[in-house]
């Protein structure tokens, strides 16, 4: 008996030490998980120290769980704040090249207009003195008016173009007839002449084409970057939906309930899972990449026949081209106005002023030496700009299909991509099965991770994608030569191709005469490559500025 005693003895001892034994498996320790949950700035006292029941769970798997309720919903939230902050990285450093770009351009194509400006007017003050200051307003309204156009787009560039040389032509008609009296009705006579003997030669058609193509290109181009700028600015703030923050919490946090705490989500899981909750940022990519085109398209442009600083820069010197071109065929255009308009009326002999010759004026023309010019913004070029540009373009394109996979390699969010067994999927650490859907809204019907309504696009979204597609549409005619606002510039532009510009080989030859010379050559080194030799060109402007002046001095007494 006693021999049978003994077994079962031992047995009912084993069984009893078994049990505690049994349950101390069961509740392992959740040290670890309480640690990391309160370096987040959590309450300690939500966090267990040993592994619980998971019934109260409702997104991580049930079962025995490091988890209480109040870690669930806390995790979250916290989620979502994790996701919005890799998202918001992503965009932010985009969003800032373009903001930055902007800047520089704006700051250069503002800066190249005041330096044009006041390299005119330097150069007419220190060769005419009072002259050139008594008429200075027509010039400087011509620049206000560049300016104003720039800014704000208000300004018809063809209109604005044609007034400022039809107020030079009233100038000029009087000056080069300063022995008659011309009433307003007889000007305005004289202008309606203005295309058929084109008193300033072919300057003011090539110099419209010229401007108007430069800076419709150079404003549309910094508009563009503005709108890349505020786009990226505008989709960075992501609003996940509740199906997206379930998906985000089991994905990043429900690990830890498992006492799993390096163990970092599946690749693959991680990018089904981002591209559900950035399904309506992936629609952007298709309009994005048009816009990424049509922007490098325009910056072509602005490298080759439409550089606004190749037009600038030797504006004064076409201007002077212009004047020189009324003053040597003064005698043929006054006599074929004077038939159409009628002879003017003789000034009496007592207001014809003094002759040039008796003028106390003797200032001589000094050109600019190149080192006197001014610098652009920042001493930099177009050139440079565009080039740099250019690049940050080329690798901003197919950044909205890319950004799933982008925001999973940020090792924050996803195990390496090569890493693929010993990862978190979602249930345990195992290999991910799921084949990853395809980007955009319309791919989300079959995403395993994340229930999305393909039937209702976010209405921020389309309106960046409204517009991308219309600043699209405006970098299109920028690229043609088209003002944005006015599309019939001028009948030049319309007759050289059928929508696509002048292409470099193709380019007529009045933008050879829009060609810029980087050798550092003087302003008199250009005006003698015009035709005209240089030192008779300022004898000539002399006597154009003396007379002028007489005749007004005449008037205004």
């Amino acid at each position: 008996m006693a021999r049978f005693v003994l077994p079962a003895l031992l047995c009912t001892l084993a069984a009893l030490s078994a049990a505690p034994l049994a349950a101390e498996l069961k509740s392992k320790s959740c040290s670890e998980v309480r640690r990391l949950y309160v370096s987040k700035g959590f309450d300690k006292n939500d966090a267990p120290t040993h592994e619980i029941n998971g019934d109260h769970l409702k997104i991580c798997p049930q079962g025995y769980t490091c988890c209480s309720q109040e870690m669930e919903e806390k995790y979250s939230l916290q989620s979502k704040d994790d996701f919005k902050s890799v998202v918001s990285e992503q965009c932010n450093h985009l969003q800032a090249v373009f903001a930055s770009r902007y800047k520089k351009f704006d700051e250069f194509f503002k800066e190249l207009l005041e330096n044009a400006e006041k390299s005119l007017n330097d150069m007419f003050v220190k060769t005419y003195g009072h002259l050139y200051m008594q008429n200075s307003e027509l010039f400087k309204d011509l620049f206000e008016e560049l300016k104003r156009y720039y800014v704000a787009g208000s300004v018809n560039l063809e209109e604005m173009l044609n007034d400022f040389w039809a107020r030079l032509l009233e100038r000029m008609f009087r000056l080069v007839n300063s022995q008659y009296h011309f009433t307003d009705d007889y000007l305005e006579c004289v202008s309606k002449y203005t295309e058929q003997l084109k008193p300033f030669g072919d300057v003011p058609r090539k110099l419209k084409l010229q401007v108007t193509r430069a800076f419709v290109a150079a404003r549309t181009f910094a508009q563009g970057l503005a709108v890349a700028r505020d786009v990226v600015s505008k989709v960075s703030v992501v609003n996940p939906t509740a199906q997206c923050t379930h998906a985000l919490l089991k994905m990043i946090y429900c690990s830890h309930c498992q006492g799993l705490v390096t163990v970092k989500p599946c690749y693959n899981y991680c990018s089904n899972i981002m591209r559900g909750c950035l399904a309506n940022q992936g629609d952007l990519d298709f309009e994005w990449n048009n816009f990424i085109d049509a922007m490098l398209m325009v910056a072509e442009r602005l490298e080759g026949p439409f550089n606004i600083e190749s037009v600038m820069d030797p504006i004064d010197v076409k201007i002077s081209d212009a004047i020189m071109n009324m003053q040597e065929n003064s005698v043929q255009v006054s006599q074929k106005v004077f038939q159409g308009c009628g002879p003017p009326k003789p000034l009496p002999a007592g207001r014809i002023s003094r002759s040039i010759s008796e003028s106390a004026f003797s200032a001589r023309f000094r050109p600019f030496h190149p080192e006197e010019r001014p610098t652009t913004a920042a001493g930099t070029s177009l050139d440079r700009l565009v080039t740099d540009v250019k690049e940050k373009l080329k690798q901003a394109k197919k950044f909205w299909s890319s950004l799933p996979s982008n925001v999973c390699n940020d090792e924050r969010m996803a195990a390496g991509n090569g890493n693929e067994d010993d990862c978190w999927n979602g249930k345990g650490k195992s290999r991910y099965l799921f084949a990853v859907t395809g980007n955009g809204l319309a791919n989300q019907g079959n995403n395993p991770e994340v229930q999305v309504d393909t039937s209702k696009p976010d209405i921020l979204i389309l309106r960046q994608i409204m517009a991308l597609r219309v600043m699209t549409s405006k970098m299109k005619n920028a690229y043609n030569g088209n003002d944005v606002d006015f599309f019939d510039i001028s009948d030049e532009s319309s007759g050289e191709g059928s929508g696509s510009g002048c292409e470099y080989q193709q380019c007529p030859s009045e933008l050879e005469y829009n060609a810029t010379d980087h050798s550092g050559k003087s302003v008199s080194d250009k005006a003698s490559s015009a035709g005209v030799p240089a030192g008779a060109r300022p004898y000539l402007l002399l006597t154009v500025f003396c007379i002028l002046s007489l005749v007004m001095q005449g008037e205004w007494r």
